[in-house]
Formats: C-alpha cells, structure tokens, sequence
C-alpha cells in the first residue's frame, strides 16, 4: 500500500468512527464518511470491500481495547483467592472502562449496536462479553464451591456484570447517579460492588 492509500484508509477509519458512533451503523451513508474524510466514495470499496467491512475496522479496534480489560483482570488475579479476583476484576474494569476515559466512541458505538444490532454484533459477544462472562463464571463456582455447571453461578455471573453497566459513561448513567462523574465516587463504588456481591454470593450458598 503506497503512502497516499494509507493515508486516505486512515482518513476513512478515522471519520468512520467518529460517525458510527455518533449515529449507528444504518443512519450513516458511504457517502457521509467519504465526504467527512475527504475521500472519494469508490475508496470504501477498495479499501474495505463495503461499509460493513469498514464498520468490521472500527469495531475491532473497539474490541481489542474491551477484551484486554477482562484479560489484564484474569492476568493479575492468577493465583488468587476468589474473593481476590472479584475485587481485581471490579477495580481493573472501572479504572480502565470509566476512570482512565476509555474512549466514549466506543460507549456511544456500543449503544447504538444494542439499540440496532447488526451482523457483527456475535463479535462483540464472543470477544468481549462472553470472556467477561465466563470469567465471572468461574470466580463465583469458586466462591459457591460447586461446579460451574450449577444454576447459581450463572445468576451470580449476571448479578456482577449488571453492576458493572451502571458506572459506564451513558445519560442514564449521568442522571441516575450524578456523583460518578467524581473518581473517589467510582472507588467507593467499586468497593461496594465487591462488598455487596460477595454478600450475596455468599447468601447463595444456603
């Protein structure tokens, strides 16, 4: 690929995310990213194949940048206690998925894809939210003592991850709980995640 070609993939990639996120996958036209890119439409064509390939481009890097959260988690908790790994788990996604800013595309991208899915909604669950899942998974079998299989963990595999959607920034978010927009808000929250969660995971034993 010669300097020009990259330069003009970069440009579409860059205007690409920008409106993806901003208006979804369906509003956008072909013609809206090579006009904010300054690209001819037939560039799409040749350097994606179609708009879905480019909308591919740009949810892989959001991908990548979701799943190492869950990977750095399960990285630092090896060799733990469960009650560790739950704690590393909750702190590792707020300070990376909200505190540090993780990029509020990929939120606002994220959104639109649950409010529209599209074909590549399977990538962000096999990717992202079913590595997350399953580690949960296992954290609560261990804390439950029982095999993953059980229908407790599950539920408490989900009771944890909807907790983690509250602090992600949206409106809902902002609105409901204003103080999150405040880091010492987020630690107290995260601490109480683990606390509340590890209480409830233990009531499930009975």
């Amino acid at each position: 690929m010669s300097g020009k070609d990259r330069e003009t993939r970069d440009r579409l990639l860059e205007a690409a995310t920008t409106l993806f996120a901003a208006d979804g996958f369906k509003t956008v036209t072909v013609r809206d990213i090579c006009q904010a890119a300054g690209a001819n439409v037939a560039a799409v064509n040749y350097h994606f194949g179609d708009k879905m390939g480019l909308y591919h481009d740009v949810l892989n890097e959001a991908i990548e940048k979701m799943h190492g959260t869950t990977e750095a988690a399960r990285d630092e908790g090896k060799g733990k206690a469960p009650e560790e790994k739950l704690e590393i788990l909750v702190r590792v996604f707020i300070d990376r998925a909200v505190k540090q800013g993780s990029a509020p595309w990929i939120h606002q991208l994220m959104m639109h894809e649950m409010a529209e899915p599209t074909p590549a909604l399977d990538l962000v669950v096999e990717r992202v939210l079913r590595p997350r899942f399953d580690y949960l998974k296992e954290i609560a079998a261990e804390l439950l003592g029982c095999d993953c299989a059980d229908a407790r963990v599950e539920k408490a595999a989900m009771s944890v991850q909807s907790q983690l959607m509250l602090p992600i920034k949206n409106p809902f978010a902002r609105q409901l709980m204003p103080e999150l927009s405040r880091e010492e808000a987020l630690d107290g929250l995260a601490a109480h995640v683990v606390r509340f969660s590890l209480a409830g995971i233990c009531a499930m034993r009975d």
